[in-house]
């Protein structure tokens, strides 16, 4: 396994190097979304309407931080379990999404999907979401502030931890895919 520092302006050029295993500390910009959100992006583009951030090259962080403490950026924002979003993730795939952020294992259509677009799924330590609020340096709501927690935000990240997870050939960390909790 090898370790890098990467930007996600950087991740297209950089899927061919990355492994399963591989620890990634990614910089740069990702949009939360979860189940909720998820839903309501599909009706946008079951609608034909815009979605509230760009999904060419993008990067979705499965997670619905908490409220935001006075003097912070962001509450506690851990990942959630990505195996919920597994309904959507190949749809926005194919639409150029290029990777996720979560934790636990993916079903057989994202990974697929993921080797297609030769796109990425990067593993988020669990458990330690107060932890990986410390790597975000800017929040704000894109798009539907009525979902609270899950509404969609973009977050500047810096140096987040994150493993490899699927590569973009499309093989999978460890027998059981990536681990729940690294």
């Amino acid at each position: 396994m090898a370790f890098y520092r990467l930007n996600t302006a950087e991740l297209t050029d950089a899927v061919h190097i990355l492994k399963p295993g591989d620890q990634v500390e990614l910089s740069g910009v990702v949009y939360t979304a979860r189940d909720a959100a998820h839903k309501k992006l599909f009706a946008l583009l079951d609608e034909g309407k815009p979605l509230p951030f760009p999904l060419e090259n993008a990067v979705i962080y499965y997670a619905g931080p908490t409220a935001t403490p006075p003097g912070r950026v962001i509450g506690s924002c851990g990942p959630t379990t990505s195996g919920r979003m597994d309904p959507f993730t190949p749809r926005l795939m194919e639409l150029g999404l290029l990777a996720t952020i979560g934790k636990g294992e993916r079903d057989e259509k994202v990974r697929q999907a993921i080797a297609k677009r030769r796109g990425l799924y990067f593993c988020a330590l669990g458990g330690v979401g107060a932890l990986a609020a410390q790597c975000v340096k800017s929040c704000r709501v894109v798009g539907f502030e009525e979902l609270s927690c899950e509404s969609v935000k973009q977050l500047e990240i810096e140096r987040f931890p994150l493993y490899v997870g699927i590569d973009a050939r499309g093989n999978v960390w460890g027998a059981a895919g990536c681990k729940a909790d690294v």
